[in-house]
């Protein structure tokens, strides 16, 4: 071999160790011309690291710092271009630094192919965000795929993740696409799936639940126990864990997530981080990265490039769905309408999350949101509507029959729907406020929302009561059309 194989790495208290490691391994292949021997070498060198310095957890605490990626050197370029088959088909020699902001990576082209390794490159995942954070999604799609190569996959499911597809297909790199099958997809979406793979010639890698785990959920719940006790249970084991092993089997993945997509959790994506939730190959804390190509665009713009590259969508969209995800957790959504409005419909808004980027919701964003509490104004506070306490609510939940009926609605004031229904619940206080019928309001946040949640039912945030007189039956308003004939319509139906 013309060149010489360096392999260097730097761990606290051992740097002399691996210079005698790694020259015994460059001894090894510079005697060879063959890839394969040269990689055999750099492998022995990485087995003799890792027992010199003892168990896993050892390892995690000097933290690593192996040899990283030459893609990006002119003289790899020149070597790589005459052969680029076996750069793509070589297996990978990586390893990992973990922790929050450090990962070295290396390219199997460069442990495979002839050429010079001159220099150590890690990557710096605070600063390669703060250098992307104005790059296009196309700029940091290809940077994504030219650190990771075969270790990153795109999770494909829905409009967002059709143009993280078109954007890797642009960059002329190789990727992967993996995708979860719950099991309770809509046949459009299988549809999509099949357009996809016949587009860009690629076969998606997908990943399905644990049968046993599902059958169990079904046979002590029934088929739709989300609508009662949350999606929770049933996103876990039919997306988190299957996500989970897809993981496993990766250095980094790329999701389509926008800062504009759903209220409270998204709105400080950052467009790569050091995923806070799951653990790639290595394993640890600190062992994924994740990258958010789309974080900064806005929808009209993903759809946008979705039109003008004419690529496959998923048919559901032209029907008024916009987020789309399981079958039975997803609907159209109302013009004017947030697109998360769509999904798990009967759950609080600032939750909407399945646990696939659970991460978004951090200590940080949960701050934000209970300074937004203290912060914004009082809702309804027109003088036709009262503001009830916690022991009128339980007299009006109480067996007693009423003397007169009640409208009344559940909000908080933080909450973006309540505030949409600001001006029309006034507006219907002041139409129908009188002798027979109370309007009022129940804040039902903080420390009053579990009373609300076990004796008025609260889901999610507003939610509309009618309490009728001569009566101790409450009646929940069940649609989210708002509107001020819609609810004088609702009341009027039972006087």
């Amino acid at each position: 071999m013309a060149h010489l194989l360096s392999l260097e790495a730097a761990v606290v208290g051992e740097t002399a160790m691996l210079t005698n490691i790694s020259a015994a391994a460059a001894s090894v292949a510079s005697t060879s011309s063959s890839p394969r021997l040269s990689m055999v070498a750099a492998g022995a060198c990485r087995e003799g690291y890792r027992k010199s310095i003892g168990p896993r957890q050892d390892r995690l605490r000097l933290g690593t710092s192996v040899v990283a990626a030459a893609a990006a050197k002119s003289n790899f370029r020149e070597q790589s271009n005459k052969a680029p088959l076996v750069c793509q088909q070589q297996p990978q020699v990586r390893q990992h630094h973990n922790n929050n902001r450090v990962i070295p990576i290396s390219s199997a082209a460069a442990v495979a192919l002839p050429g010079v390794l001159e220099e150590q490159e890690v990557v710096d995942i605070e600063r390669l965000e703060e250098e992307l954070n104005s790059a296009s999604p196309f700029e940091i799609m290809d940077q994504a795929l030219a650190l990771f190569g075969t270790d990153i996959a795109i999770a494909f499911s829905g409009a967002e993740d059709v143009a993280l597809i078109e954007y890797a297909h642009l960059t002329g790199r190789p990727f992967r696409v993996f995708s979860l099958d719950t099991g309770r997809l809509n046949p459009e979406t299988y549809c999509l799936f099949a357009e996809v793979e016949k587009r860009y010639n690629i076969r998606i890698e997908y990943m399905f639940p644990d049968a046993v785990e599902v059958e169990a959920l079904v046979r002590a719940k029934g088929l739709f126990s989300f609508y009662e006790d949350g999606h929770q249970e049933c996103c876990r084991i039919r997306k988190v864990r299957p996500l989970k092993r897809a993981l496993k089997g990766l250095r980094a993945w790329i999701t389509g997530q926008r800062k504009d997509q759903s209220p409270g959790t998204r709105a400080s994506v950052p467009v790569v981080q050091v995923d806070p939730v799951f653990e790639g190959m290595d394993g640890g804390v600190g062992s994924l990265v994740k990258w958010n190509p789309l974080a900064n665009v806005v929808g009209t713009a993903v759809w946008s490039f979705l039109r003008t590259m004419d690529v496959p969508v998923n048919a559901l969209h032209s029907q008024g769905f916009v987020s789309i995800g399981c079958e039975p957790c997803t609907r159209p959504v109302m013009p004017g309408q947030h697109e998360r409005e769509g999904r798990w419909w009967w759950e609080d808004a600032k939750a909407k999350e399945c646990g696939l980027h659970n991460g978004n919701v951090n200590g940080a964003a949960s701050n934000a949101i209970s300074e937004q509490m203290v912060e914004v104004a009082d809702l309804f506070m027109s003088r036709s509507v009262s503001n009830l306490s916690h022991g009128e609510m339980e007299t009006l939940v109480g067996k007693n029959k009423r003397s007169k009926s009640s409208l009344v609605v559940l909000y908080a004031p933080w909450c973006q729907f309540s505030q949409a229904m600001n001006d029309s619940f006034n507006a219907v206080a002041e139409k129908l406020c009188g002798p027979d019928l109370m309007v009022g309001k129940f804040r039902a946040d903080r420390e009053q929302k579990e009373f609300a949640q076990q004796a008025l039912k609260l889901r999610t945030f507003p939610t509309i009561l009618f309490f009728p007189k001569n009566s101790t039956q409450v009646i929940k308003y069940p649609s989210e059309n708002r509107e001020v004939d819609a609810l004088i319509a609702f009341v009027q139906a039972f006087q």
